[in-house]
């Protein structure tokens, strides 16, 4: 059995109908499909258009903030450097001037606990000094009482009677 179709008059055949009806759809009705089909595609064109353009902007403003936080970020570690180089120069500034501080104490207190000792030693070379004295006097008015006599005493007496105006023009003209 053979087609038909390829032997037989065209028109006859329900085919080339179908065919012919297509052809008038698509030319009565396809420029009204078209039309709308290819404003859709447009406004989807333009619409994706958009958005890339507002990528872009996006973008280009994304970088211009990244680049100025980096400046700000740059600008805070320089400046967070200057401040500890700052804090270390004064902070060696405040310790040389305790050290100076400190070693003026020390030198202030050597010299009062120096002036200190000093003043014992006079005091305390007075109080043996007057103990001495205390002594010796005591000791020699054992003496005299023990080796002088009454008679003793009074030519002691009478001789530094006599002694008393030399003594006293000694005293109140010294020698050169």
């Amino acid at each position: 059995m053979e087609y038909q179709s390829l032997h037989a008059l065209p028109w006859l055949h329900g085919t080339f109908w179908v065919a012919v009806a297509l052809i008038i759809f698509a030319v009565l009705f396809g420029p009204k499909i078209v039309r709308p089909v290819l404003a859709m595609l447009d406004a989807r064109t333009q619409s994706v258009r958009a958005a890339l353009d507002e990528a872009a902007r996006l973008k280009a403003e994304a970088e211009a903030m990244l680049a100025a936080a980096t400046e700000r970020a740059e600008r805070a570690t320089r400046d967070a450097a200057e401040i500890l180089r700052n804090a270390h120069d004064e902070a060696a500034q405040l310790a040389a001037e305790m050290t100076r501080e400190a070693e003026a104490t020390a030198a202030r207190r050597e010299r009062l606990a120096m002036e200190r000792i000093a003043a014992a030693e006079k005091t305390a070379l007075a109080e043996v000094r007057a103990a001495a004295v205390d002594t010796a006097v005591t000791a020699s008015a054992m003496l005299l009482r023990e080796t002088v006599g009454a008679k003793a005493d009074s030519a002691l007496l009478d001789q530094a009677i006599a002694a008393a105006p030399a003594a006293l023009r000694r005293a109140t003209y010294p020698q050169r």
